[in-house]
């Protein structure tokens, strides 16, 4: 497959909304983006991001699959979970199982980052998903390593709760402002559109469930599970990744024996930026490996 990445392309900030109304909870709405025909490839971002978070990664996919890249409950245009849902896995791994009935898919292929990663590992712990691609997946850290992720995540969130919009837009307008807006996350924020810069500091500034999150996210460890070994499993790391060190990559191979572990040379936290060529690459190898 060949990807031609174009980094000034405009943002698409449009969202589809489905109703999700899961058995014994009250209903929820999603936001999502769906591109493509084919086999159902379910896409799953980071605290604080959005679901545009994977452009032009989900362009070249839906060029052979049918794409869903969600806006997670709270993050995005999705509002957040009902009052007295929790958001921890055993609460949110069944709604995202919910949220693909909602929309006629069974048993997709899911392809997350960072929480996104380890929600999609979880589905296919508990048999939600066909093959699943992690891109620098959360859980496989230890104490110091958590502290520092979660240090790093809510410094750019007051960071950007702190811009207001005039302000920010000036910033963004120069390749400085956006590195400094960005370069916790990519290695190549200079590939980052004004737009694209401006609607993610938006994002992560307005994410309205950012701390109920977070609050969960960083006392959760990943179970592994040698369970996933039915189900073709790739964890990919940047190897300049901030956020999570790459060191969990191998922390992450040891708890998941049948997985497949790459290295992604030259990415940071969120790789469909920095290489979107090569994680397209990762993705469609691991979902070629499925059989049946």
């Amino acid at each position: 497959m060949r990807t031609v990445y174009t980094p000034h392309t405009p943002v698409r900030t449009s969202s589809r909304v489905v109703r999700v109304s899961p058995a014994g909870k009250p209903p929820f709405d999603v936001a999502y983006e769906r591109r493509g025909s084919g086999e159902p490839v379910v896409l799953l971002h980071g605290i604080g991001h959005h679901w545009q978070a994977w452009e032009p990664v989900l362009t070249a996919l839906s060029a052979s699959y049918d794409v869903i890249a969600l806006d997670l409950p709270g993050f995005g245009a999705s509002p957040p979970l009902p009052v007295g849902v929790p958001y921890g896995l055993e609460t949110m791994v069944p709604l995202l199982a919910d949220v693909c009935a909602a929309l006629g898919v069974e048993r997709p292929h899911v392809v997350g980052n960072s929480l996104g990663g380890l929600l999609a590992l979880e589905m296919g712990r508990y048999g939600y998903a066909r093959s699943v691609t992690a891109l620098s997946p959360g859980g496989f850290w230890n104490g110091p390593e958590r502290l520092w992720a979660v240090s790093l995540l809510r410094g750019m969130r007051a960071g950007a709760r702190g811009l207001p919009d005039g302000a920010l837009r000036r910033v963004a307008r120069s390749a400085a402002g956006r590195w400094m807006l960005t370069s916790t996350i990519y290695t190549r924020p200079g590939r980052r559109s004004p737009e694209a810069v401006i609607a993610e500091t938006r994002a992560l500034r307005e994410a309205a469930a950012f701390e109920r999150v977070l609050a969960e996210e960083q006392h959760l460890e990943s179970a592994g599970s040698r369970a996933l070994a039915g189900i073709p499993v790739t964890v990919a790391w940047g190897d300049r990744d901030m956020i999570l060190l790459r060191r969990q990559g191998v922390r992450a191979k040891r708890a998941i024996p049948s997985a497949r572990l790459v290295r992604l040379r030259g990415c940071g936290h969120v790789p469909m930026n920095d290489d979107p060529a090569t994680v397209t690459r990762v993705v469609v190898d691991t979902v070629r490996t499925t059989v049946g």
